[in-house]
Order: C-alpha cells, then sequence, then structure tokens
C-alpha cells in the first residue's frame, strides 16, 4: 500500500505552468520583455560569492529600505519569494477552518489553491460587465466566516482596475474584521490617475495589506522576490507562518540593485505602456474587442474561442494564455514581439470570417460563414 495523499488534494485545481517551445514568442507569463539591467545583474554575482552564507531571516536590509522608498514603518513590510508567496501566508495567518477567503472571478490563478490548500473555503464572485471586480456584490458576499478578500488591482488577467472612489466606499463599508488584500504586482503600469496608490490606503487602515513584486517592472522574475505592506501586527502575523530563509541572498541584492535604478524603472514601464496602447489601438482597429488593460497585457474576452485562438497563435510562433470559456490574456512584449501577435490575431481573425464551401447532400456547394 502507497503513501497516503490528502483526499482533498483533487480537488485543488493545478496552478498553471505557462508553456514554452522553441523559437516561440513568448507573451503567455506576463514577463518583462528586457533582462536585469547590467549593475542588477552584478550585484547578483557578488551576492553569489557568498552563497554558502544564510539570507539574512526577514531580508533586514531591503526591508529598511523600503521603508524610507515608502515612508512606512520597517514594522510594516514583509519580504518574501515573490509577492504570489505573500499571498499563501496571509491566508494561512489569518484563516482557519471554516473560514473563508472571497475574490472576483475570473482573478489570479493562484487564490484558489492557495485557499484550498490551506483548508479554507474559497468563494467567488463574478467580474462585472466591463470584466472588472464588482465591489457591490463582493460585499453582498461577505459573511461572518469571511476572513480576507482579495483585490487584484489591476486584475490578472482582464488588466482592469478599480478607482479610488469604489475601493475606498468599499473598504468604508467592510467589516473591519476582514482583511483586504490588495494585489498590486501591476501598479507600475497604470497610467490612470484615478487608479490608487495602495500603500497611502494601507498607511491608515489597519485591516488593508498591499503586495507589491520586483518580477514585472524590474524585470526580476526568475529572481523570484516581493513585499507586503501592512500593520506591524499583520506583517507579525505573516513572520510567524513564512518560510524560513525563502529570500535568497541574490534576491535581495537584485531588488537592492533594481531600487537604485527608478528612472531605468520608469522609463521601462513608460515603454510598455506605450506599446500596450499601441497593441489595443490595432487590436481595436482591426475588430478585436479588447478590454482597456492598465496593466503589462491585454485581454481579449474571446469566451469560447479562448482556447482555439491560443492554438493558433501558437502555430503561428506567438504564445498567449488562454483561459477557456473567457479569454486570452498576452503579455505586452518587445514591438516586434507584439507585432507578430497582431499578424497571428489578425490572420485568425481573418480565418474566422472567411466564408467556407460546405457540400450538402444532393446540393450545390453552398456558403456558410463560421460562427463567433
Amino acid at each position: 500500500m502507497g503513501v497516503a495523499i490528502r483526499a482533498d488534494l483533487a480537488s485543488v485545481p493545478d496552478y498553471n505552468i505557462p508553456g514554452t517551445a522553441p523559437g516561440a514568442i513568448l507573451l503567455n507569463s506576463n514577463e518583462g520583455p528586457l533582462p536585469p539591467p547590467p549593475a542588477v545583474v552584478e550585484a547578483i554575482t557578488r551576492a553569489a560569492v557568498e552563497g554558502h552564507r544564510y539570507p539574512q531571516w526577514f531580508s533586514d536590509t531591503l526591508v529598511g529600505r523600503l521603508a524610507d522608498e515608502l515612508a512606512v514603518p520597517a514594522e510594516g513590510i514583509a519580504v518574501g519569494c515573490g509577492s504570489v508567496s505573500l499571498c499563501r501566508d496571509l491566508i494561512q495567518a489569518f484563516c482557519g477552518p471554516g473560514d473563508e477567503v472571497l475574490f472576483a472571478w475570473r482573478s489570479f490563478d493562484a487564490y484558489p489553491v492557495f485557499a484550498k490548500v490551506s483548508g479554507v473555503r474559497a468563494r467567488t464572485v463574478p467580474l462585472d460587465a466591463g470584466h472588472r471586480h464588482d465591489l457591490e456584490a463582493m460585499l453582498a458576499a461577505v459573511t461572518p466566516a469571511t476572513r480576507v478578500v482579495f483585490v487584484c488591482n489591476p486584475n490578472n488577467p482582464t488588466g482592469t482596475a478599480v478607482r479610488g472612489r469604489e475601493l475606498r466606499a468599499f473598504l468604508d463599508r467592510l467589516p473591519a474584521r476582514v482583511l483586504v488584500v490588495l494585489d498590486e504586482a501591476y501598479r507600475e503600469f497604470v497610467d490612470d490617475p484615478e487608479v490608487p496608490d495602495g500603500i497611502a490606503l494601507a498607511r491608515h487602515r489597519p485591516n488593508v495589506a498591499v503586495l507589491r513584486t520586483f518580477s514585472k517592472a524590474y524585470g526580476l522574475a526568475g529572481v523570484r522576490i516581493g513585499y507586503c505592506v501592512a500593520a506591524p501586527a499583520v506583517v507579525s502575523a505573516v513572520h510567524k507562518v513564512s518560510v524560513p530563509f525563502a529570500v535568497s541572498r541574490l534576491a535581495q541584492a537584485a531588488a537592492l540593485a533594481a531600487l537604485d535604478r527608478p528612472e531605468e524603472v520608469r522609463a521601462r514601464s513608460a515603454a510598455i505602456v506605450r506599446e500596450r496602447r499601441r497593441l489595443e489601438s490595432l487590436l481595436t482597429r482591426n475588430g478585436h474587442e479588447v478590454t482597456p488593460s492598465q496593466a503589462n497585457f491585454v485581454w481579449l474576452p474571446l469566451g469560447e474561442e479562448a482556447a482555439g485562438f491560443a492554438d493558433f497563435c501558437a502555430r503561428h510562433g506567438v504564445l498567449v494564455r488562454a483561459f477557456p470559456g473567457d479569454g486570452v490574456r498576452a503579455t505586452v512584449g518587445l514591438p516586434e514581439e507584439n507585432d507578430a501577435f497582431l499578424r497571428a490575431a489578425d490572420r485568425y481573425r481573418a480565418t474566422a470570417l472567411r466564408p467556407q464551401a460546405v457540400s450538402m447532400p444532393g446540393d450545390s456547394p453552398v456558403h456558410r460563414r463560421e460562427s463567433r
């Protein structure tokens, strides 16, 4: 008889691992299209010399630097192996048997996985017709068992964002016992001035935690480092459940070096935003439905066509992320990569709209348009 595996794991959805293909353009993982700056690579190399030594337990050097940058107390910052690990830590720190985690759907894939693995019920609220968080419906869905609410802002995978007035109204009406996690992994790509800075909210609201990452705008997805800003009591609870030494010396060195180059990060982010706008404009002009994005990707709400569209793009050398039944997310890459995606998308549309000859028994050929 083999070892016993937890029976409830059978219902846990697999966390998506984006596919790769030799020579393909990878627009399926929300990675930055550029490598880290040379100075960051040099910092990683220097840190590797001390790879035989354990890193700091709580990444104290980086915490101190972030505290100065963000004007928050060091006791209010937790560093993790990417912001995704802090999602899990917050659930484990604040939820127990019988508790619930609430979030919009569709949103970040990791939320339901971490909830179920932690033995916590995951409750979802559909996005509204504009593929945005329906905060009124989320308020109505809160129960006495709700302990944590995730608001991904901008939302992954739709790119839509909640604005300041509606978010503050939501926070004002939410029970103070509920922890609201503002997941701001894509904050650096926001160009709508009405989208709030979550850290400014967290400074004055003890039940708000904000997640940020170095994976996207800073180009450190492969290094794995992110952070949480919250009330000191929240950070203390996160520390109790976090994996010891989860953040390597190399990751901390990379993050510190990246923080030394804010102008370069802003320039890279601005370039992505310009390309995002170009993609949205050209896709819309060519007849594709596109949801306005505030992130480093675009969302095509293709519904049942999502998987077929992604397969078609893959056959043309471009990998995008399909969410079957909902839509397709395409990361903004380099201009030439985005051009390849545009060509694939337009070829798909032309193929879908092309009349096809269909032979009917006893009749001459007739033309039938494929449904969309």
